[in-house]
């Protein structure tokens, strides 16, 4: 006689992991087996792994990821110098807990932005905030909240995910102006959030990107001291694909 009432608090309190495990176990024919604690249990637990679940949809909504990568997926069949060891170490993403940085380098198409991307997934699974940003439209959305007044905004936005990819580094030589920008946001971060790089250049290389010496060296000093380096070599993975997937036929 309660079971429509309850379903419908259930609903309006929007339980609706309780809800949905409740109108299982009306499915079940020996749930009556279970002790009232016990199936109580059961509900709870529903409810819990429901909110959690769309807790991490809504964290992997709001990171905007370039693309739908999983560490789990990395492809070693290619030698391209992924580190098993070091990508299982980074998977429990103790780094991001202890806010260290991680860069990837390599050539086009080796696997970069995919594997920074997995990072980032790996840690909105884990239940911290990321975000995915281009660097070269990073560095145009500065200038244009500059301009509109959501500059400081923009810079607090920033410094509060807790993990942070920065794709594409070094594209182009960075202006005085937009390393004052980088500084800004990278000394926001420093020892407090986690930041992702990825470059076609090696690290040894970025100093020389930077029209500014003075601020290349406080820029680097806060981005690279602390973090962990993964080099990607060999060819593009495309290609790479294509020889497997010919050779397998």
């Amino acid at each position: 006689m309660l079971e429509h009432p309850t379903l419908e608090a259930l609903q309006k309190l929007k339980l609706t992991g309780m809800l949905r495990a409740l109108e299982e176990q009306h499915q079940t024919p020996d749930i009556t087996r279970l002790s009232f604690e016990e199936r109580l249990g059961l509900l709870v637990d529903r409810e819990l792994a429901e909110r959690e679940n769309r807790r991490m949809k809504n964290r992997l909504t709001q990171a905007r990821l370039r693309q739908t990568a999983c560490l789990e997926d990395l492809d070693y069949r290619v030698h391209r110098g992924l580190d098993r060891s070091l990508i299982l170490q980074l998977s429990g993403c103790d780094w991001v807990s202890l806010h260290r940085n991680v860069i990837v380098t390599g050539p086009t198409g080796v696997g970069k932005s995919y594997l920074g991307c997995a990072l980032a997934q790996k840690a909105c699974r884990e239940g911290y905030s990321a975000r995915y940003h281009r660097l070269p439209r990073l560095l145009e959305e500065f200038e244009l909240s500059r301009g509109d007044g959501r500059y400081g905004k923009l810079l607090l936005t920033l410094s509060r995910i807790e993990v942070l990819v920065l794709d594409d580094w070094g594209l182009a030589r960075f202006t005085p102006r937009q390393q004052r920008d980088l500084l800004e946001m990278l000394e926001d971060r420093h020892e407090r959030r986690s930041t992702i790089v990825t470059s076609q250049l090696p690290v040894e290389d970025w100093h020389a990107t930077m029209a500014n010496p003075t601020l290349a060296d406080a820029i680097l000093d806060r981005l690279v001291h602390n973090a962990y380096r993964i080099s990607l070599t060999g060819d593009s993975m495309r290609k790479a694909r294509t020889s497997l997937n010919q050779s397998e036929q």
